[in-house]
C-alpha cells in the first residue's frame, strides 16, 4: 500500500470509504481510493514534540465520524487529547480545537497514546506510568503511579467526548471513580504502557497489550460487561511475577505473556474478524517491535492462549489498523502501511 511516512495509527470514519492515518512526526493523512493524498488531514508537527517515544500516538474519530480525537505529546513533551471537527473536504479544523485532557509527563518515556472509541460510544485513552525505571522516581506516585488513584498515569481512562451543557468534558456516570475514591476519568489502572488496546468488533471484549519493564511482555483480555475498576497490577507484578509487591485482590492477570527472548515490546493490534482469512477468526494478532513475524493468540473466554508465530514477516511494527471491513493492517515504521491478506 501507500507510503505513508513512519505510521503510528489507524483509523476509519463512519461513512467514509478512505483510510486515515497519523504520522509520528505529527501529521494525519489520508489513503483515498488506494492512493495517498498529497495534502494532509491535519499538520500539528508545529505543536508536536516528537522523537524516541514522544510525538503523535493516537487516532480516532466519533461514532458519526464528525470529529477527530489526537493523541499526543506537545512541545514541553506532555500529554494533550484533543477533538477537532472534521470539514466537508475531509481535512479537520485546527481552528476549533477542543483540548479533553492534559497531563503532565515526568519523563520522556511510556505515554501510552493509544484513542478509541468504544462500543458505548465514549472514548477510551491509555496511558503510560509516566517513563522512568520501575515507575519511580521524580513525578512518580509512592507505590508507583500505575497504583495511585490520584493520577492519570499508567490508567484506562474513560470520557465522553460530546461537550457538555458547561463546554466541558464528561465524565460518564458509571465510570467506578465518578462519585470520589478516585479520579473520575480512570476506568482501570496497573498498567505500564498499555501499546496497543482494541475492542473485539464481534463480542467486545477489551483486549490490552502492556509492555514490560526487563523481562516480560503481556497481553490483558477483559470479557464484556465486566465491571470496574480493574487493577492490572503494575508495578506490583511484571505478568504474572512479583515486581515490588504481591497479586493485589482482584487483580486482573494476563492471559499471555512471554519472556525477551529477542524480543522486548509488544505491539497488540486487533481480534480478526474479517472474511478474507477465516482461519484466523477469534484470533487476537500482535507483534514486537524486535521481532520480525507476525503473532497469534486465541482468545475467548475459556479459549487457552498461545503464542503462535504465524510465519508472516514484518519488523519495526508500531501499530495495527482495522478498516470497514474489519480486515487488518500492519503499521511497520521500516516499511509503511501493509494489508493482511489471504497467502
Amino acid at each position: 500500500m501507500a507510503k505513508v511516512d513512519d505510521p503510528i495509527a489507524m483509523a476509519v470514519r463512519t461513512g467514509d470509504t478512505d483510510l486515515y492515518f497519523a504520522e509520528h512526526v505529527g501529521r494525519v493523512v489520508a489513503v483515498r481510493g488506494g492512493k495517498l493524498d498529497a495534502k494532509p488531514v491535519i499538520d500539528l508537527r508545529d505543536t508536536i514534540a516528537a522523537g524516541g517515544e514522544r510525538g503523535l500516538l493516537g487516532l480516532a474519530f466519533s461514532v458519526d465520524g464528525q470529529t477527530m480525537f489526537v493523541d499526543y505529546t506537545n512541545t514541553n513533551g506532555d500529554t494533550r487529547v484533543d477533538a477537532y471537527p472534521m470539514r466537508a473536504d475531509k481535512t479537520a479544523d485546527r481552528r476549533a480545537r477542543r483540548e479533553l485532557v492534559a497531563i503532565k509527563q515526568p519523563q520522556a518515556n511510556h505515554n501510552g497514546g493509544n484513542v478509541v472509541t468504544g462500543p458505548d460510544g465514549m472514548l477510551w485513552i491509555g496511558t503510560g506510568d509516566g517513563g522512568n525505571g520501575g515507575d519511580e522516581g521524580p513525578g512518580h506516585a509512592p507505590g508507583g503511579n500505575g497504583q495511585s488513584l490520584r493520577t492519570l498515569l499508567g490508567k484506562l481512562l474513560r470520557i465522553d467526548p460530546t461537550p457538555n451543557a458547561k463546554g466541558t468534558v464528561g465524565v460518564p456516570a458509571d465510570n467506578p471513580y465518578v462519585n470520589g475514591g478516585g479520579l473520575p476519568q480512570i476506568w482501570a489502572y496497573g498498567l505500564r504502557n498499555p501499546w496497543r488496546f482494541s475492542f473485539d468488533a464481534e463480542t467486545g471484549a477489551l483486549v490490552i497489550a502492556d509492555v514490560g519493564q526487563d523481562k516480560r511482555e503481556e497481553i490483558d483480555w477483559v470479557a464484556p460487561g465486566t465491571k470496574p475498576p480493574l487493577n492490572f497490577e503494575w508495578p506490583l507484578r511484571e505478568g504474572t511475577h512479583e515486581f515490588r509487591g504481591a497479586r493485589p485482590p482482584r487483580g486482573i492477570d494476563p492471559i499471555l505473556e512471554y519472556p525477551h527472548d529477542g524480543r522486548c515490546s509488544i505491539t497488540g493490534g486487533y481480534v480478526y474478524r474479517g472474511t478474507k482469512i477465516p482461519n484466523l477468526a477469534g484470533t487476537y494478532l500482535f507483534a514486537d517491535y524486535c521481532g520480525n513475524t507476525l503473532r497469534g493468540t486465541p482468545v475467548g473466554a475459556g479459549v487457552k492462549s498461545e503464542d503462535i508465530d504465524l510465519g508472516v514477516k514484518a519488523t519495526s511494527v508500531n501499530s495495527f489498523g482495522q478498516d470497514q471491513n474489519r480486515e487488518l493492517y500492519v503499521l511497520s515504521k521500516d516499511d509503511g502501511v501493509l494489508r493482511i491478506d489471504p497467502a
